[in-house]
């Protein structure tokens, strides 16, 4: 099993790159921010505790997105592998998940940083917002909070999975398909 954590500001492409994985590898994919919509758009007790965070630009609480990772991987455990978009955000997350792996006999193989210039991500996110109607895209103010809640609190995990040998950074600009092929380059090389 070989699992990848996508990385990278909101509005990079992590979405767009673990649908595209999930195909080309036959690996399960997890969107924590779209577990978190679902539970919203469901009016669960979960998402009404987390949707007034989102509208501020804040990060759900660390508690509530570890209960929902621990259950993924336990159900998902005898998966090909998995990608996780958009977790771990912060350092407890990254602490309670290599954990969390561990328990189930597994590990983060690879984080992938997709590195994109922060102007071009808040005209991704804005063009976004006009496409899929998300409030939390719609508001140029609410999209730099969010940049500056992931610089805050986001981007020390990328500190952890370097310091275990367990990171590689990519350029996001160009193309769906030259970013893909970069990150498969990356994938392909894991030794299993």
């Amino acid at each position: 099993m070989v699992n990848i954590v996508l990385f990278g500001v909101p509005g990079c492409g992590k979405g767009t790159q673990a649908a595209l994985l999930k195909t080309r590898y036959g690996i399960e994919h997890v969107s924590t921010g779209e577990v978190i919509r679902e539970h919203i758009r469901r009016g669960t007790e979960l998402g009404r505790s987390v949707q007034a965070c989102i509208e501020r630009g804040e990060l759900a609480p660390d508690e509530v997105v570890i209960s929902m990772i621990a259950d993924y991987v336990a159900a998902h455990r005898d998966a090909a592998g998995c990608i996780f978009d958009g977790f771990p955000r912060t350092a407890p997350q990254a602490e309670a998940f290599d954990r969390i792996l561990a328990e189930n006999g597994l590990k983060v193989d690879l984080m992938i940083d997709i590195e994109v210039a922060e102007e071009e991500v808040v005209r991704r996110i804005l063009l976004r917002g006009k496409e899929s109607g998300r409030a939390d895209d719609a508001s140029e103010e609410v999209i730099r909070q969010r940049l500056a809640v992931y610089h805050a609190q986001t981007a020390v995990v990328a500190e952890h999975y370097a310091a275990l040998g367990r990171y590689a950074a990519i350029d996001g600009h160009g193309t769906v398909e030259e970013v893909s092929d970069r990150i498969a380059a990356l994938i392909d090389a894991i030794e299993r």
